[in-house]
């Protein structure tokens, strides 16, 4: 299917059946911390920030490499999703309550692979800062 009417973003990951949908992944240049409860759970230097445009502009969402995850991350059976730009994922815990508290796509597709093996947290279970830099 062709879409001559879009213009394809440079520097921008797009879905081959769909350029209208697309993200930006973005180094953050600061140090990136996740809590829980006033308990530090991740902290990254190389965090990404990804912005996705689908039928709306998403919130950005940072990933962090898996292994800046301090907690026990615990697999959540039986949930993952699909997204046609990035793949499929899966959910995480990090508590007895086994409420999803991050994602991560283990096998992106290969135009997204930038974000394989990286963990994002959703931002109302957690709080997410950026301090100092990552320099």
């Amino acid at each position: 299917m062709s879409h001559p009417e879009v213009t394809m973003a440079t520097e921008t990951i797009h879905n081959p059946a769909e350029p209208r949908h697309f993200m930006r992944a973005k180094p953050v240049s600061r140090i990136v911390r996740v809590r829980r409860g006033g308990a530090l759970i991740a902290e990254s230097s190389n965090a990404l920030r990804i912005t996705e445009m689908a039928k709306d502009m998403l919130d950005p969402v940072l990933y962090l490499p898996k292994e800046d995850v301090i907690a026990p991350l615990s697999p959540i059976e039986g949930k993952s999703s699909h997204c046609p730009l990035k793949g499929d994922a899966s959910y995480f815990s990090v508590d007895a309550t086994g409420a999803p508290i991050a994602w991560t796509y283990q096998a992106a597709f290969d135009f997204a692979k930038v974000i394989n093996g990286r963990v994002a947290f959703y931002p109302d279970e957690v709080s997410i800062e950026e301090v100092g830099s990552a320099a």
